[in-house]
Parts: structure tokens; C-alpha cells; sequence
């Protein structure tokens, strides 16, 4: 028995399906972990693959490779250093868990199978990982540790069985991916468990973005007093050292580092920051290109891509039509200057005309209408992926969850593009990050210091400009109402009558939910992008195409 213990928690951002990479940072981790004196070092759900693996783990040469490098990491324990909990796929008698593995002395001395697959959400893993059974606790270098992984902490029963069969504490790893708010409904869940089973806690999660989803570490540990005694910093990688000691019947974790935990918009700018930079960084392109309209949403986008990859990697280009007022030139230009970024101006007219020439035979004697003006928007997107074919860098498209909801996008034209960052904001969100990113220069960011974001851009309503005075609210509702009703319908829904008795017109809202439902193919078909909101699409909202159902209520 011991009266005292170190526990490292590695908070770090690993790359699905590179192994060797991975267990490359959980060898340096536990090296730091030892020259700190640390007695144990935790890393984070399925680590070793990176998480979330999806149907990749079901490939035996992955699942071998898997094994392999957590055999390889327990050699290396014999060398008296801290002992090792690592988060990987393992297979046992012909079954494939979710498994966390207790590797010390120069061997696997113990595993946990995560319990509780979730199955909801972003989350799909009883597709890939078979249940394990209820655990009891590890004795790890003389203290019986309970391991609940991720999802098993969100029910009392494995808690209670950990507390049942003699654990003294609880560590958690974990793979708790980021969306609004998702902090504190964290802190409350923890905070449940503790006061049911009367454990401490240690909650160690990813950090980094992995596609669409996005995990802001944020870990933290918590004594059996409710009282968080270490909290280390979101959207940073971290390998903390917490201290431990025996007080009377239990244990205690002495108090550590408290960073504070962004809030509100300016969690939402680093998510997205994360997600992009991860995105490019671990897809290896060079940088990205966009097109750069003179609209707020192209300008945000650039914004991010600046601070995310740094302005000497982010390639803005205008490409100005008829309808282009004078006032988007300027401010296209305007924005590129404040972020530092590349600019070219690349006209569309000649492009435009000749398609429209091309076509004449064919569009004889019918009137101009939508399709004209989509073929302004498809000669940028062709102009656009040409560039991002011959430079390598990675198209960005610039459509928000409004637009997206709608769609008010042209497929194979704005459309078009490798990543979304902005994807799941709807449009007023954009506004407010634009306003926040103005007045502040959020922490890990590499764009310039103040204003980057012309007040023009922000001030100007809305527009597509591939008509004359064209107007966003001339086919849709004005942004505030659409917002509203897109959350009752996407996040929250709700039935037609419900969304009418907060006040809002009930034909409005029934052509909000025929826009929304008519648009499944372009979303089915466009980029992915940072999930933000409880609910995005794709991942969370996964609707048919073919669906013939409205709500008649």
C-alpha cells in the first residue's frame, strides 16, 4: 500500500491511423512524465489509433499494428519509469473492444473494455466494438484505480460497480468531442458520479480536430468535495503532473493548475480555428485558397484560415463579375490587406460569356433565370479548384449553416471546396464572431493583432450579387427569423405548430421546412466542416434525400 501517487494526464492530439506517429508522442509524454517523477502517466480514449477510428478498426492489419505498438510501449516500462494507461482497440478471444491497457514492469499487466458503446449523435461505435463487462478496479503500484472509459461515466452503473469492488479513484479517458456548451454539461455529469460513488476523479480527454468533429481537451480533475482541484486549459496539448495522497479513508488530489476555460464565442472561434488547422495540417496540404467575395462569410473564413495556418499560407482571390459592386472590390481588397494575406483578382466575364454562348443553342427560347446566374457562380468554382489543383493547397468553401440549411448555395460552384469551417454557424454567428475577432486576438492564433475584418463587410446587408441589387432576404427570411426557425427545425425538432406558437408566421416556417428538406442532395454532396452546434449536419442530423413526408400539423 501507498500513501502517495503522481499521475501525469496526456492531454494530446493524436492522428487517426497513424500509429507509429502516435505511439512516437506517448513514448515522449511518459518521458517528460518521468522526468517529473510521476508514477503513472493517462492518455486519452483509443490513443494509440487516434479516435475516433470508425470502420477503419475493423481492418485486421490495423488492428494488428494496434496491438503491436502497445506491446512495444509495454517493453519499454521495464525501465523502472512510470507505469501506463493507453487507450486502443484490442482483440480478445475473436472480439474487438475499446480497450484501455495498464502496461508496467515491461508487460500488459491489466485491460479495461469500455462498457457502454455509444450509439447516438456523432457516435456509432457498436458498428466496430463489441461491450465489454462490467470491470473492477486495476491495482496500479498498490492503489485499486477504476477505469470507466468515456461513455461509461455518462450512467451510475459501472461507476457504482467500480466502487463496489474497491476502487479508491477513478481516471477516465476519454475521446468527448466538442460542441457548444459541452464543458459544463461534463462538469456536471463527473460531478454526479462523484457524489454517488464518493470517488475523486480524473477526466483526461483528446484535444485536436479529427474531420468534422473537434475535441478541446479541457481536462480536469475533481476531489469527492465537488471541488475542482486541477484544471488544465482547452484547445492546448498538456501533459500535467497531479499529486495524490491518502487522507483517512480515501484519496485526495492536492490543488494544481486552474486555467480558466473560454467561454461562449470565443470557444467557437478556437473550435474552428482547431478544426481547420488540423484538417490542412494532418491532410498535409501547404495552405488553402478561397474566394474572397467582399461578404462576411468569405471574409470570416479567411479570417480563421489566418489564424489558423498563418496569413503567408492563406491564397484570397476576388473574382468580380458584372454585378460585383465596386463597394465588394473594395472591401475584398480592403480585408486581404488587413489579414496579410495573398491576393490575386481574377475576372469573370470573358469565362461566363462563353459558357452563356456555348449554351445558347440548346437555352433557345427560354428565359434567363436561376441557371444564368449559377453559371457565374460555377465559373468561380472552376477557376477556384484550378488553382487549388496546380498550387496544392486546399480549396475552402465559405457556406454557413443557414445557407447550408437553406440551400442557398449553387452545387459544383460555392459549393465546391475540400473544407468548411463555418459549415455548422448560422448566419448571425458569423456576424457576432466577426465582431469578437475585431476586438480580440484569441490565444494559438496566427493572424494579425486587431481589426481584420473591414466594418463595411459587417455593416452591408447580405447579398449573392449574381443579379443586379440582389438581396440574401429577397429569397429567404430576413436572417433572424430564419435562424430561429432553422434551430426549431435542426436542433431541436420541433412540430410545425410549435414553432408557430413561439410567434413565428406558419408559412414561413412551412417554407423554411420545404427548403430544408428539398436541400438533403447539395448537403449530401457538400464539404465537410467543424461541428459546433449540438446538431449538425451529416454526422448528428442524417436525414434520406428521397423523403416524402411534411408535417401537416
Amino acid at each position: 500500500m501507498t500513501d502517495k501517487l503522481r499521475i501525469a494526464l496526456a492531454q494530446l492530439n493524436p492522428t487517426v491511423g497513424d500509429i507509429a506517429g502516435n505511439l512516437g508522442k506517448a513514448i515522449e509524454a511518459r518521458r517528460i512524465a518521468a522526468l517529473e517523477g510521476a508514477d503513472l502517466v493517462v492518455f486519452s480514449e483509443l490513443f494509440l489509433t487516434g479516435y475516433p477510428p470508425e470502420d477503419l478498426v475493423l481492418k485486421p492489419s490495423f488492428q494488428r499494428a494496434a496491438m503491436a505498438a502497445a506491446t512495444d510501449l509495454a517493453r519499454q516500462t521495464a525501465d523502472g519509469g512510470p507505469a501506463v494507461l493507453i487507450g486502443t482497440p484490442w482483440v480478445e478471444d475473436g472480439r474487438l473492444y475499446n480497450a484501455v491497457l495498464y502496461l508496467d514492469e515491461g508487460a500488459i499487466k491489466g485491460h479495461r473494455f469500455k462498457v457502454h458503446l455509444p450509439n447516438y449523435g456523432v457516435f456509432d461505435e457498436p458498428r466496430t466494438f463489441v461491450p465489454g463487462p462490467m470491470p473492477g478496479p486495476l491495482n496500479i503500484r498498490g492503489v485499486r484505480i477504476g477505469v470507466p472509459i468515456c461513455e461509461d461515466i455518462w450512467s451510475s452503473d459501472v461507476v457504482e460497480c467500480l466502487q463496489e469492488t474497491g476502487a479508491e479513484l477513478l481516471l477516465v479517458p476519454n475521446g468527448s468531442p466538442y460542441d457548444a456548451g459541452k464543458f459544463d454539461v461534463r462538469i456536471e455529469r463527473v460531478a454526479a458520479r462523484i457524489g454517488e460513488c464518493g470517488l475523486p476523479l480524473a477526466y483526461v480527454n483528446q484535444m485536436g480536430g479529427q474531420d468534422e468533429l473537434v475535441f478541446d481537451g479541457a481536462s480536469f480533475v475533481i476531489n469527492t468535495d465537488l471541488e475542482v482541484a486541477v484544471q488544465m486549459p482547452a484547445w492546448e496539448e498538456r501533459i500535467t503532473v497531479t499529486d495524490w495522497r491518502r487522507a483517512g479513508n480515501g484519496w485526495v488530489c492536492d490543488e494544481g493548475e486552474k486555467v480558466a476555460v473560454e467561454e461562449d464565442l470565443e470557444s467557437i472561434y478556437l473550435a474552428v480555428v482547431q478544426g481547420l488547422r488540423d484538417y490542412v495540417r494532418k491532410n498535409r496540404f501547404p495552405g488553402v485558397v478561397l474566394g474572397l467575395s467582399g461578404g462576411i462569410d468569405s471574409a470570416l473564413v479567411a479570417a480563421i484560415a489566418a489564424d489558423a495556418l498563418g496569413p503567408d499560407k492563406v491564397h484570397c482571390i476576388m473574382l468580380p463579375y458584372r454585378y460585383t459592386t465596386q463597394e465588394s472590390i473594395k472591401d475584398a481588397a480592403d480585408c486581404a490587406t488587413l489579414l496579410g494575406v495573398r491576393y490575386d483578382v481574377v475576372a469573370i466575364e470573358e469565362p461566363v460569356q462563353k459558357f452563356t454562348e456555348a449554351l445558347a443553342p440548346i437555352f433557345e427560347g427560354r428565359q434567363a433565370d436561376t441557371t444564368e446566374e449559377n453559371l457565374q457562380s460555377r465559373a468561380r468554382g472552376v477557376i477556384l479548384m484550378a488553382v487549388s489543383n496546380k498550387m496544392g493547397s486546399m480549396l475552402l468553401t465559405t457556406g454557413n449553416k443557414s445557407e447550408v440549411s437553406a440551400g442557398y448555395a449553387t452545387l459544383y460552384g460555392d459549393m465546391n471546396g475540400g473544407f468548411n469551417p463555418i459549415k455548422d454557424l448560422y448566419k448571425l454567428k458569423v456576424f457576432a464572431l466577426a465582431r469578437w475577432r475585431n476586438e480580440n486576438r484569441p490565444k494559438n492564433c496566427l493572424g494579425p493583432v486587431g481589426r481584420v475584418i473591414p466594418e463595411d463587410i459587417i455593416m452591408r446587408p447580405p447579398s449573392a450579387e449574381l443579379r443586379p441589387d440582389q438581396k440574401d432576404e429577397d429569397s429567404l427570411p430576413p436572417y433572424a427569423e430564419l435562424d430561429a426557425i432553422l434551430e426549431c427545425l435542426v436542433e431541436k425538432e420541433m412540430a410545425i405548430r410549435d414553432i408557430v406558437a413561439l410567434g413565428h408566421d406558419r408559412a414561413v416556417v412551412k417554407r423554411v421546412e420545404h427548403l430544408l428538406y428539398i436541400s438533403e442532395y447539395k448537403r449530401r454532396q457538400a464539404a465537410p466542416g467543424v461541428k459546433i452546434t449540438s446538431r449538425n449536419f451529416g454526422r448528428d442530423r442524417r436525414y434520406p434525400i428521397v423523403n416524402g413526408f411534411r408535417d401537416a400539423d
